[in-house]
């Protein structure tokens, strides 16, 4: 099955998207709107949230269920200092369990993502892998 193919049916589930706006929408509005959502800054800043979020949601579960100390949540400071870190951590937050979050305080997530170059030709495949 092709990954765009699993996203389309994932997004179909979702039924539909909640409105932006619980007001109408003007032509000027709109142009707003998409001069201030519709460019890369944006789309880098919204990644960005998502990655906090989960970092926040799989940390605050971690220490409420015990497998992490308050006092050890310290040790993520370094790894939630740049973008480029958030977003391995949360990477890795959504391929472990909460049980695992310990080991995460040891590991330099992003010095063990490597960029795959699949062959020519290959069937398209994700796949994390450490370094």
């Amino acid at each position: 099955m092709q990954l765009n193919q699993i996203i389309e049916h994932i997004d179909q589930a979702f039924g539909e998207e909640l409105p932006f706006s619980t007001r109408e929408l003007d032509g000027q509005d709109r142009e707003v709107l998409h001069r201030v959502f519709g460019d890369q800054g944006y789309q880098s800043y919204l990644q960005d949230q998502v990655n906090r979020q989960i970092i926040r949601d799989y940390l605050t579960n971690a220490v409420l269920l015990g497998f992490v100390a308050e006092q050890r949540l310290l040790g993520f400071g370094r790894q939630l200092a740049s973008r480029e870190e958030r977003a391995a951590l949360s990477l890795h937050m959504l391929m472990s369990s909460v049980e695992q979050a310990g080991e995460l305080l040891e590991e330099d997530h992003a010095q063990s993502l490597k960029i795959l170059n699949p062959l020519p030709g290959a069937p398209p495949y994700m796949k994390l892998i450490k370094g």
